[in-house]
């Protein structure tokens, strides 16, 4: 894509593991890293980034010649949603073409400007806009969220799976959720199980990038438009993304300069 080097799609099997609270942090990580970075929030059905990033509902973005938009700013990433483009309280009630053709012109009609990386936050599933997204552009890898369930870890393998038929490299997987820490004791218990991320890493060859807590402080940030890497930059959850984006780049770096040669089976 022009103006883009590397796309990188962060995906979850099934909504509520918190895939869109990883993908900004991990967007914000490697722009602290000192690449320039863009945010393309795919859900759009359900849209968040718009507030993640603290931008205020009614922003919309600003031409860009006759059939382009310029991509918003935040935070130091540049970004673009459909939140930018409707009411906040306005529901797409579309078919399933009508939501990959807005993905499509999301994607494409955006001006990015000199992006090494473009973080795709996908929305949960294995349908429409995947698919678009494996056909139409050559992405760089994708990055599985998943929580320590089981049933969590089922949909993981699904994402894992879909992008594998697609040919796009899986870079790793990151377990979120991993562990409760009590913010009146600071005791951490794994409610939702343990080991999972690396059970599934293993399974599939591919690596755990990295374990994240449950910690009521990630939400209220994400939730107040300054998400942990911004909120608290030498916290141990900033560098866990930091490090996550250093292992994105390395695996990135690792696979060949060639696009994946994209096949749909039988």
């Amino acid at each position: 894509m022009e103006g883009v080097k590397h796309i990188v799609a962060v995906a979850s099997g099934k909504g509520g593991v918190g895939k869109s609270t990883v993908t900004v942090n991990l967007a914000l990580a490697m722009a602290a890293e000192g690449y320039r970075v863009g945010l393309l929030d795919a859900d759009i059905y359900g849209p968040s980034q718009a507030q993640m990033l603290g931008i205020a509902p009614g922003v919309r973005p600003q031409p860009a010649g006759e059939n382009a938009f310029k991509p918003l700013e935040a935070h130091g990433l540049q970004a673009m949603s459909m939140a930018f483009m409707v009411d906040v309280d306005e529901p797409m009630v579309w078919r399933g073409p009508m939501v990959a053709g807005a993905f499509q012109q999301l994607l494409n009609q955006t001006a990015w400007q000199d992006l090494d990386y473009l973080f795709v936050d996908m929305p949960p599933g294995t349908g429409d806009v995947q698919l678009t997204l494996a056909q139409k552009v050559p992405v760089s890898g994708a990055v599985i969220v998943t929580t320590p369930q089981d049933i969590a870890l089922l949909d993981a393998k699904k994402g894992i799976e879909m992008f594998r038929k697609v040919n796009v490299p899986v870079l790793g997987v990151v377990e979120n959720m991993s562990q409760h820490i009590c913010s009146q004791c600071g005791h951490q218990e794994p409610i939702f199980g343990s080991g999972g991320g690396e059970r599934i890493a293993e399974q599939y060859q591919t690596r755990l990038l990295g374990q994240l807590p449950l910690d009521g402080t990630i939400r209220e940030q994400v939730d107040g438009g300054k998400p942990s890497v911004i909120a608290d930059p030498e916290g141990s959850v900033a560098q866990t993304f930091r490090q996550v984006a250093r292992s994105v780049a390395e695996g990135i770096d690792a696979q060949s300069d060639e696009s994946p040669t994209i096949s749909f089976g039988e």
